[in-house]
């Protein structure tokens, strides 16, 4: 099972080539991608997403929170600022669903590797 960052899901809607554009397609296909709680957020606040669009996101399955998530994904981020590297709110709660749940994490975002580096987080990089 993967997950997918928004930077993957939204380069897939718009048609752009990269290995995680491929990877997410694959898995798509395969039944194989879990949705992370704050990607479905950011993706479903496009007032420009089509409702085609929303119901396919709405299929993913959801990788559901669980007791101590909110404090793991708080301790997650103070150890990578601890470390003087960039660690927005949003990226820590999808890094956390993704580790909470053994799953790796598809995107072209490199703020990832610093969440990779500080909890062994499963990354596979696009572009």
């Amino acid at each position: 099972m993967i997950a997918a960052d928004t930077s993957t899901w939204i380069a897939f809607f718009e048609g752009d080539e990269g290995d995680d554009v491929e990877r997410l397609d694959d898995a798509l296909h395969a039944r194989l991608v879990m949705m992370v709680p704050a990607v479905l957020t950011e993706l479903l606040s496009d007032p420009k997403l089509s409702p085609d669009v929303e119901a396919m996101l709405s299929d993913v399955p959801l990788l559901e929170t669980s007791a101590g998530y909110w404090a793991r994904a708080g301790r997650l981020r103070a150890s990578v600022l601890a470390k003087r590297k960039k660690a927005r709110l949003g990226d820590a709660l999808i890094a956390q669903s993704c580790l909470d749940h053994h799953v790796g994490l598809i995107t072209r975002d490199r703020d990832f590797k610093a969440f990779a580096d500080a909890a062994r987080l499963d990354l596979i990089m696009g572009i």
